[in-house]
């Protein structure tokens, strides 16, 4: 792996995003396997942010999908119906993990 933490990091054969930097998450959408850049973040994000509804939180989860993926136009009632449900799938002892996980990846100062 190339570059620092200023110019971001790269993979020194093919130039691409390194494996070990790559976040995506496979969730099911409209029966396909579909991967989710930082999905696991996102749905943290919006479970600690505490949205009332249901409507809040998939609009939330949804903005923020899109600030990584594309989600077509035509497919975003099926996008925004399977990031409620993995957000609804969410347990106490999967928030836990992915909050340890996030611990271990941020940047110490």
């Amino acid at each position: 792996m190339g570059g620092d933490a200023k110019d971001g990091y790269y993979c020194t054969i093919c130039g691409g995003i390194p494996p070990d930097q790559v976040k995506i998450k496979k969730i099911v959408i409209d029966r396909k396997e579909t991967g989710i850049d930082r999905l696991d973040w996102i749905l943290l994000d919006v479970y600690r942010r505490n949205f009332g509804n249901d409507e809040t939180i998939t609009d939330e989860l949804t903005k923020r999908v899109r600030q990584f993926n594309y989600i077509p136009t035509r497919k975003e009632a099926e996008y925004r119906a399977a990031l409620l449900r993995e957000y609804k799938m969410l347990r106490p002892d999967d928030i836990r993990l992915l909050e340890q996980q996030m611990e271990k990846e941020e940047p110490r100062a």
